[in-house]
């Protein structure tokens, strides 16, 4: 976490860092739990700030990520936390802004091994469409099962993860955000249920 931030944002690596982990730690241990991170988003400026708010609190020099093609993202990632570059197939964590980038993304990243199952990858997605559907979930962090609304991108995203069937513990953990902040999770261990 540790980085040297330009002078114009004014995110506190620490300070701010620490409440965006916590955020981000809720929504990972609530699996569909809608958490909000745009009053530390809107301290950072540039083209994705979301994006930036995450990549500064989860990323360091001792990992590496990947922003699907994205150039001006990977370098202000680069330059904010000192991770590394990676292909696809060995990045820590990617970046895919938009349904375009989910196919690729899902069917290439890493998803650990059985004695090591956090080597995997996660996929941050930007997504700002509106829920369309409802789902339901289940898995670790819910209570039997639990039905939300969700966007057709989550839907494809999480359908598209299910579908490569990984040996357990393995998997991808899958991070959503909005534009305006909105950010919630379904970790590897969480299931869509069958329609």
């Amino acid at each position: 976490m540790t980085s040297m931030l330009s002078k114009k944002h004014s995110f506190d690596t620490v300070f701010d860092g620490q409440k965006v982990y916590r955020l981000i730690l809720e929504a990972m241990s609530n699996p569909t739990r809608t958490v909000h991170i745009g009053e530390y988003a809107n301290k950072l400026y540039g083209d994705h700030p979301v994006f930036l708010a995450v990549a500064i609190t989860l990323l360091d020099n001792e990992v590496s990520f990947h922003t699907c093609d994205n150039q001006v993202l990977s370098d202000e990632i680069a330059s904010l936390t000192l991770a590394k570059r990676e292909r696809i197939e060995t990045a820590d964590f990617v970046f895919a802004d938009g349904a375009g980038d989910i196919k690729k993304t899902i069917e290439n990243v890493k998803s650990g091994t059985p004695a090591d199952p956090h080597k995997s990858t996660t996929v941050i997605i930007m997504d700002d469409s509106e829920p369309a559907l409802e789902l339901t979930f289940s898995g670790p962090g819910i209570n039997g099962n639990k039905t939300t609304r969700m966007t057709t991108t989550a839907q494809t995203a999480v359908a598209l993860r299910d579908a490569q069937l990984y040996e357990y513990p393995q998997g991808i953990d899958l991070i959503f955000i909005s534009s305006k902040g909105e950010l919630f999770a379904v970790p590897r261990m969480t299931r869509m249920e069958a329609k």
